[in-house]
């Protein structure tokens, strides 16, 4: 049997596992060992090894685009239909969220199981969904499919994040993520119906997919319904409506403000939101269609600023924060704006290579922080940490690993990643496209906050003296919590080498592995494809600074490693010290400002309150007095005349007599007086 005969069942194995422990829960028993998680490993881990072989299938030139199940069909117009696509990028999100659920799942017996908790069948069952879900979303063959998954998604982040139900955060949190996500998603919903409408499809390959029909359409050849728009104007207007669920679910300004709130949820459960299924969606579902956004040039403009703007404005409220997790919160906003600069900027690949060791050094850096949480009787504070290097030399070890790769410092997988993001941005900003250079240079000075609070952060928690009885005696952790850093730690050094573009420029050697992986694949759903229509449809030209494309690429990946250790060699002469203060307090206003979010909570608020609900009760007001009121106006005189004459109906024989009698008598002498008139 064939790889691709198996790809069903690693979505269902996640399924299987979340069947299982909702039995396990709805049952009120403990029947499984560990609360009910060696189902999810079990599941994971089968999951994981058939998109291993998914991929390998994939490497050899094979893809797989097949319909399963038609849910509606309209004769003549559209059909909806279930179906899976593997070609090079899914076949590469399986592995990244197999592998990371798998590693979630074990560090979970680590977080959960030795604290006591309960409801841990509903915790693992929220997981198995959550993966399945995810896997779901990464398969689909078409955008209806994607958007259903795409909402179970958010369902299970609403489900998870909300875990401590009894707390009152977590509740909070939960519905203030499911209320944020929703809103971009009715945008998405309307894209989702606009795109059936205008090509009568939703198919991501084939000869019937959407993007190579608006690719013919723009080409002249062929005619598609545009609803009185030229052909571009609405191409833009999809793509910007199917960007709002993007904008929401991979948090990006301004539909951010719900992921840190999320950090109430249980940490292993931010490692996967973050790293590998919730905020890694929207990015994955832009290069998933990236076909049709490489045709329209305002829309891949958008992306690019939106992505530049939040990297920075996310960074620098990292900064500022006291708990470990709120710094990676922060964190997390900002690295996935640099993977959309990257697709506004024509860097289908550099994207998706961020997308790649940001999920290994993310989840890396949460789990490892779950480490620290665990030793400190789960007190994320890191003014109350200190001198943990030498209590906890794995998890050291490992997350100096993913703190240098998310600070982008040579030779960490962040570095390699990172650095082509920008460098696509300022080649085809010096292209002649100003928008790509402002994004570039507001990518470019996040990196010095980047590096700035990734290494606050460490020197806080692990360097210094112990600042707190708890921090001078921490908890251990047992193996279940080491392992999964262990793997993540040699990813984090390691994933960044399958792409060195600028070694590759500098030496001709054949390293740019990445590049040739996505190099193949269906018609339409190739970056050498995606290359051509951003060359062709957005008009991106490469402008190079010195020495053509390799100075260009060494210039960039110079300057941005310099920039980052400035960043770190700041961070490194204000807290690597043995007692250090919060230099922060010195910012005054400015350090409110940050600490408090720019305020964007209150202005949510505000908006809401002091703008939505005015014009919602006006227009309830004109609703029930004037819409209403006219039609319960005419119903109410209705229902008064038909009052009135119900009563000449008395169901006596003699009354109906005398009442016919009276009105011939009454016409008689109306058409008599008519007559002596006439």
């Amino acid at each position: 049997m064939a790889a691709f005969d198996y790809v069903p069942a690693i979505v269902l194995l996640p399924f299987l596992s979340f069947l299982i422990s909702v039995g396990v829960a709805l049952s009120g028993r403990d029947l499984l060992p560990k609360g009910g998680a060696l189902p999810g490993i079990a599941a994971t881990a089968g999951a994981f090894l058939l998109s291993v072989w998914a991929a390998i299938t994939v490497a050899g030139g094979e893809y797989y685009n097949q319909h399963l199940y038609t849910w509606a069909a309209i004769e003549g117009s559209f059909e909806l239909n279930f179906g899976v696509l593997i070609d090079p990028l899914s076949s590469m999100m399986l592995v990244i969220v197999t592998l990371v659920a798998l590693l979630v799942h074990v560090f979970s017996l680590g977080y959960m199981n030795d604290d006591g908790q309960t409801g841990l069948p509903r915790y693992y069952a929220g997981l198995g969904l959550f993966s399945a879900s995810m896997l779901g979303f990464v398969v689909a063959d078409n955008l209806l499919m994607a958007f259903m998954f795409f909402e179970l998604v958010g369902l299970c982040s609403y489900l998870l994040i909300g875990f401590w139900f009894r707390q009152s955060g977590p509740p909070s949190a939960a519905k203030k993520a499911f209320l944020v996500t929703r809103f971009g998603d009715y945008f998405f919903l309307i894209g989702v119906v606009a795109v059936f409408a205008t090509f009568g499809t939703a198919q991501f390959a084939g000869a019937e997919a959407f993007p190579t029909m608006a690719e013919e359409a723009l080409a002249g050849n062929l005619t598609v319904n545009t609803f009185g728009f030229d052909a571009q104007t609405w191409f833009t207007i999809v793509g910007l409506l199917v960007l709002g669920g993007v904008v929401g679910k991979s948090a990006q300004f301004p539909l951010h403000t719900w992921l840190p709130d999320a950090m109430e949820g249980p940490t292993p459960v931010s490692a996967l939101i973050h790293a590998a299924t919730m905020v890694a969606a929207g990015v994955y579902l832009v290069a998933r269609m990236y076909g049709f956004y490489a045709l329209t040039p305002t829309t891949l403009a958008i992306i690019a600023f939106i992505g530049g703007f939040t990297a920075l404005f996310a960074a620098t409220m990292g900064v500022v924060k006291r708990e470990i997790k709120q710094v990676l919160a922060y964190s997390t906003i900002s690295q996935y704006g640099y993977m959309m600069l990257a697709l506004g900027s024509g860097g289908y690949i550099a994207a998706t290579f961020h997308l790649m060791t940001h999920a290994f050094f993310k989840a890396l850096l949460f789990l490892g922080a779950g480490s620290v949480i665990i030793a400190m009787h789960h007190n994320e504070n890191m003014w109350d940490m200190g001198n943990l290097k030498e209590k906890m030399p794995v998890t050291y070890a490992t997350f100096l690993a993913g703190s240098l790769a998310l600070a982008g410092i040579f030779p960490f997988s962040g570095f390699w990643s990172k650095d082509e993001v920008l460098y696509e941005a300022l080649i085809h900003g010096l292209g002649g496209s100003p928008l790509l250079l402002a994004a570039w240079a507001m990518g470019l000075l996040a990196v010095f906050f980047t590096g700035f609070y990734t290494f606050r952060m460490v020197f806080l928690t692990f360097h210094g003296d112990a600042r707190s009885d708890t921090a001078r005696d921490p908890v251990s952790v047992g193996w279940n919590v080491k392992g999964p850093l262990a793997v993540l730690g040699v990813l984090a050094v390691a994933a960044g080498f399958i792409n060195m573009v600028p070694v590759a420029k500098l030496t001709g050697a054949e390293i740019e592995f990445l590049h040739k992986w996505l190099e193949h694949g269906p018609a339409g759903l190739t970056s050498e494809h995606y290359g051509e229509l951003i060359h062709d449809f957005a008009g991106y030209s490469s402008g190079y600074l010195v020495g053509g494309e390799l100075g260009t690429a060494l210039v960039s990946g110079g300057v941005s490693l310099g920039v980052a250790l400035a960043g770190v060699l700041l961070a490194n002469s204000l807290y690597n010290v043995p007692e250090p203060v919060e230099h922060t307090d010195k910012l005054g206003g400015i350090k409110t400002l940050l600490y408090n979010n720019y305020y964007q909570d209150e202005y949510q608020v505000w908006l809401a309150e002091g703008v939505t609900m005015p014009i919602s009760r006006a227009a309830d007001t004109f609703d029930q007095g004037v819409v209403d009121g006219v039609v319960n106006g005419v119903s109410s005189v209705s229902l008064f005349t038909g009052s009135r004459l119900k009563r000449v109906q008395t169901g006596v024989v003699s009354n109906y007599a005398t009442l016919l009698t009276l009105g011939l008598t009454a016409l008689l002498v109306v058409f008599g007086l008519l007559g002596g008139w006439f």
